[in-house]
């Protein structure tokens, strides 16, 4: 069936092969040719085309002039044109419709048409024509002003005509047409200076353009300057800055100029929602942290100022809910993430209690594990993410750095409780940089710890029963005017979306799975652990020191306290306990970095000490050579006696009695109060007579002790 103002094509035509149907007047059809500027009507039987369209010769298509335009996007001109023309058309089409569409008499009523408005016939075929062509609609007739001036292409250049717009306040030097080759020097100078990280500005780039291809080089002295060419033969700034907004990459721009995570965290184009990633509660939570911006106290001394807390947060994608808080002073880092994931699962009831918050379970019903975390690379790298994995079914999906813009929800939430804070706590940083003379705000720090945890709990309390502005709500939710607080969008999640919650039913198995694991090794000094000793029971009744002697096992241990590690079974579900020996007593109470501290500030002491070991041993050694050395020059300066070498062996124990005498003299005790230069009284040895046998050693003997003691005690003087 053929139907008015229906545009068809001819699939056996290369050209002019597209019709419009502009009247049925059965049985005739009247259509015009989509092309030419003064295209007629022509006739042809309804039922050929028909048949035409039957066979497939003929087949309908999408208009192709269709367009849908709105009077305030058109300027006051097309407006004007649009309605001067229809004016002609309207008119002109009700009183000479059929004489139009015969071609014997289509020229006299063109030639009364131009007549009765005052302009030429061919003005009149066009303007019937562009009526015809374009749909038979008034803004059929709207004039094509956003093709002139050829958009979007190039002029081609003469060698001596200047084009572009003359300048204002100069007739003789108008510049220099933009060709291929100067293009290319645009494009040289903002790839080698613009799209740098040096950020240099465009009217910097204009003039190293200048300098580069537009200058003469010269001296003065050493000194090496640039003469710029006269302005006739230079580009413009505002033809280089035209061609540049031209031909700019925005994308590439940024990249260059600053780096490609700064334009994905902040300048990417933003085309969807995190919420189209969920299907319901659980399905995905985000977890970050943030270093609150207030200073805080001690506990036990408010005059003590201890910085500023960690607050961990999870969130739920879906609902918006917070599911878990950590404020404290652990991270960011496994631990502190390792306690938000552990509230996460805690009863909020119990856990509010601890603050002396009373809240019932519809103020804050989450207590359960999601389906998929995404984390910071940080934290959720290695540690215990495998054991969640496996035992409980997680997903850790882990950002790429420096993309905080991947956990947007919790990363916003992070900014409204900090402004809020900012704007009420006592310590809140105000300013990120103070003035001279401005107060310092952590002068005026007032919370402690657990006060600061209360703020953030009713904060998140608050939250939870907030309306999300811009949430994209369902079809459903609108239906049953579901108001967009967190604490709604949850409850209706769980009862009309997938289940994805999981509960846990035994807090210690995750506490378990969440906890640090290590290697410990067996040895007959107990189990070694970070340097530390510890002992088990059932290590002991085993007899793992004996039979397992330096074999590894794996234990868990919590860093806050290494008073105990634990080993756990292979059942998942049950572990043994390690506790500290007397050995390692010197630790108990101490947490993981202090104990490391002062084993590394062992170490150093032992290797301070172990330098001076090896200079002490040095300068022994230096002394000893220099007494061995002025022993074998004294002996070799001794005069020399001729006594054969068996005298001198001969004599070895005679010379020991007269060495032990003398050193007698030396080395005995004199406990009277005598002065010690009171001269020593001469013991005068009797010559006893000996047997012939031992006469003559005798006498030696007694020859040497005499000279020993002459020298001694100085008879001789």
């Amino acid at each position: 069936m053929i139907f008015y103002n229906q545009v068809y094509q001819y699939t056996d035509k290369e050209e002019k092969n597209r019709i419009r149907i502009i009247d049925i007047d059965n049985p005739i059809v009247y259509f015009v040719e989509l092309y030419g500027d003064t295209s007629m009507p022509k006739k042809v039987v309804l039922s050929d085309m028909e048949a035409e369209v039957q066979s497939g010769l003929l087949i309908p298509i999408p208009d192709p002039f269709a367009k849908s335009y709105d009077d305030k996007d058109l300027t006051k001109k097309q407006i004007q044109k649009r309605d001067e023309d229809w004016k002609i058309v309207s008119a002109g089409w009700d009183e000479y419709k059929e004489t139009l569409l015969s071609k014997k008499d289509r020229d006299a009523a063109f030639e009364q048409i131009a007549q009765q408005h005052g302009i030429t016939k061919i003005k009149i075929k066009r303007i019937f024509t562009r009526f015809w062509l374009r749909g038979l609609n008034k803004n059929a007739l709207l004039p094509d002003y956003m093709y002139s001036g050829g958009k979007g292409k190039e002029r081609k250049l003469s060698a001596d005509a200047k084009v572009g717009r003359p300048r204002k306040y100069t007739s003789t030097k108008q510049g220099i047409n933009i060709t291929t080759d100067v293009k290319k020097q645009f494009d040289f100078v903002v790839n080698k200076y613009y799209r740098k990280k040096e950020q240099l500005s465009l009217t910097d780039t204009y003039e190293f353009l200048l300098r580069e291809f537009y200058s003469d080089k010269y001296y003065e002295g050493d000194e090496l300057k640039y003469k710029i060419w006269d302005d006739s033969r230079i580009p413009t700034y505002h033809q280089f800055y035209y061609w540049f907004k031209k031909l700019e990459d925005p994308q590439l721009d940024f990249q260059l100029r600053h780096s490609q995570k700064e334009f994905e965290l902040k300048h990417r184009p933003i085309l969807s929602n995190s919420t189209l990633e969920t299907d319901g509660p659980g399905t995905r939570f985000q977890i970050d942290a943030t270093i609150a911006d207030v200073y805080l106290v001690s506990s036990f001394d408010r005059n003590l100022i201890i910085g500023r807390p960690i607050v961990y947060g999870v969130i739920d994608v879906y609902s918006r809910l917070l599911t878990g808080i950590y404020v404290g002073l652990e991270g960011p880092s496994w631990v502190g993430a390792m306690m938000a994931l552990d509230n996460m699962v805690t009863d909020k009831v119990a856990f509010c209690a601890t603050y002396d918050i009373e809240i019932d379970e519809s103020q804050w019903p989450a207590h359960h594990l999601p389906e998929i975390i995404i984390a910071d690379r940080g934290e959720f790298e290695g540690y215990s993410v495998e054991s969640l994995i496996n035992n409980f079914n997680l997903k850790i999906e882990n950002t790429s750095p420096y993309r905080g813009d991947l956990k947007g929800i919790i990363e916003r939430q992070f900014r409204t409780i900090n402004g809020k804070i900012k704007r009420k706590t006592p310590g809140a940083i105000q300013k990120e940089y103070r003035e001279r003379g401005d107060r310092d705000y952590r002068l005026v720090a007032s919370l402690n710890l657990e006060e600061f945890t209360k703020i953030v709990i009713h904060l998140v309390l608050h939250h939870n029963q907030k309306i999300i502005e811009k949430y994209p709500l369902e079809k459903e939710m609108i239906v049953e005017q579901l108001t967009a607080t967190p604490i709604n969008l949850w409850n209706w999640g769980i009862a009309n979306k997938k289940g994805r919650l999981q509960t846990v039913s035994n807090q210690i198995i995750l506490r378990l799975n969440l906890l640090p694991k290590g290697r410990a090794r067996i040895t007959r000094t107990g189990i070694k652990f970070k340097g530390l000793a510890y002992g088990s029971e059932k290590a002991l009744n085993e007899q793992w020191y004996l039979k397992m002697k330096n074999q590894s096992i794996e234990v868990v241990f919590d860093p806050r306290s290494m008073n105990q590690i634990y080993i756990p079974h292979s059942d998942g579900q049950n572990f043994d306990i390690c506790y500290l020996l007397d050995t390692s007593e010197q630790y108990k109470g101490d947490f993981l970095e202090e104990i490391e501290y002062y084993q590394q500030l062992l170490q150093e002491t032992k290797r301070q000490e172990t330098n001076k070991q090896v200079e002490s041993t040095v300068n022994t050694d230096a002394a000893i050579e220099s007494i061995i050395k002025q022993a074998t020059k004294q002996k070799k300066e001794a005069p020399f006696q001729p006594i054969s070498k068996s005298e001198k062996l001969k004599d070895i124990r005679v010379n020991r009695q007269a060495e032990k005498l003398v050193n007698r003299e030396v080395e005995k005790f004199d406990l009277t109060e005598k002065l010690k230069s009171q001269p020593a009284q001469v013991v005068e040895f009797v010559k006893k007579e000996t047997p012939s046998t031992t006469q003559k050693s005798s006498s030696r003997l007694m020859d040497k002790l005499r000279k020993k003691r002459d020298e001694q005690f100085g008879k001789d003087d």
